[in-house]
C-alpha cells in the first residue's frame, strides 16, 4: 500500500518561511515525479511544483516561482518544497503526490498517490 505522508505546515506570518516534507513509503516511486499541490478553501486543487525523479528538472507555477524550491532525496523516498516569503494567499492545505507516468504534468489528473495534506497558514 503506497503511503503519502506530509508535514511541517503550520502557522506563520506574512514574510516567515516553512519547509514542508513528504515521506513516501510503501511502493515503487522511482523514476516517477513528485509533485506539490494546494488547495485554498472553496478553491480548487492547484498545482505549485514538481520535479522529476534524478532531481535535474524541476516546475513551478508562476505565482511561487523565485520563493518556493522543490527537493527530494530519492534515496530516503522524501520529497520537500521549501517556501520562503510566504504571503496571505499561499493559506492553502499542500498535498504531495507521485506521478502516473514518468512524465511530468501540472493537473490533478496526472497524479496516482496522494498524501492527506498539511495546512499552511500565513497571517498578515
Amino acid at each position: 500500500q503506497v503511503q503519502l505522508v506530509e508535514s511541517g505546515g503550520g502557522l506563520v506570518q506574512a514574510g516567515d518561511s516553512l519547509r514542508l516534507s513528504c515521506a513516501a513509503s510503501g511502493g515503487i516511486f522511482g523514476p516517477y515525479p513528485m509533485a506539490w499541490f494546494r488547495q485554498a478553501s472553496g478553491k480548487e486543487r492547484e498545482f505549485v511544483a514538481a520535479i522529476t525523479w534524478s532531481a535535474d528538472v524541476t516546475y513551478y507555477a508562476d505565482s511561487v516561482k523565485g520563493r518556493f524550491t522543490i527537493s527530494r532525496d530519492s534515496a530516503k523516498n522524501t520529497a520537500y518544497l521549501q517556501m520562503n516569503s510566504l504571503k496571505p494567499e499561499d493559506t492553502a492545505v499542500y498535498y504531495c503526490a507521485r506521478s502516473r507516468t514518468i512524465k511530468v504534468v501540472s493537473d490533478v489528473g496526472g497524479y496516482t498517490y496522494w498524501g492527506q495534506g498539511t495546512q499552511v497558514t500565513v497571517s498578515s
